[in-house]
């Protein structure tokens, strides 16, 4: 396997082909990404999971809170919880398939898979349903100042906004299809409970430090 970092020599560009050599074909084969930007990102995979010993063949969740507040700039634990969720049920490690997972949500045009993701992340009951109460708590971080009745009157605008756009059948909650329904429509409205995909200028960077060649734009 032909070595695309400088910082790994020859033993370990050969231990990091046997380790990952059959999963890159097999991720290839199933995802978007090409087999070079797999190969990348389980180069950077690699790293996290060999700091923790010489044993370990996986990235922590420790580890994976640290990326999305460095990398991504995201400070909500409740969205990097339900995000690591959604690419994987282990509750310490992110396996391999997992990693690739994300990346291939995060750089899909898919817009069905995107919604697929942000429901699920917006779903922090995991019923299948967004109740009021769960547009209620997300829309306390679309507003801050000083006055809390007037935020107050602001979040629960927000909220009975939110609830008369999405809920389509009026049954008070806002079901996948209500959701898809709308989104299809606007396709912005995609993460109307608060950001979950990486920005341009954070794929951007991303991918100059991955050595990413796909096109993010």
């Amino acid at each position: 396997m032909e070595n695309l970092d400088a910082t790994i020599g020859n033993m370990e560009n050969s231990r990091f082909a046997a380790l990952y050599g059959s999963l890159i074909k097999e991720l290839a084969a199933t995802s978007a990404l090409s087999q070079t930007d797999i190969t990348c990102l389980l180069v950077v995979y690699y790293k996290f999971s060999k700091a923790n010993g010489p044993n370990c063949k996986k990235m922590t969740k420790k580890q994976f809170y640290q990326i999305f507040l460095v990398l991504f700039n995201v400070a909500n634990t409740q969205v990097i919880e339900r995000t690591l969720l959604a690419i994987t049920k282990d509750t310490k490690y992110v396996s391999p398939q997992a990693w690739i997972h994300l990346f291939d949500l995060y750089t899909t045009k898919d817009i069905q898979k995107r919604m697929k993701f942000a429901f699920e992340v917006y779903d922090t009951k995991g019923t299948g349903v967004i109740d009021r109460e769960q547009v209620g708590v997300a829309c306390e971080s679309f507003f801050y100042g000083q006055d809390e009745d007037e935020l107050n009157e602001l979040r629960a605008d927000m909220t009975e906004f939110l609830m008369k756009k999405f809920d389509l059948d009026r049954d008070g909650v806002i079901s996948f299809e209500d959701y898809s329904t709308v989104v299809e429509q606007q396709p912005i409205l995609v993460e109307f409970l608060g950001w979950l995909f990486p920005s341009q200028e954070d794929k951007n960077l991303v991918a100059h430090c991955v050595n990413l060649q796909l096109n993010l734009n």
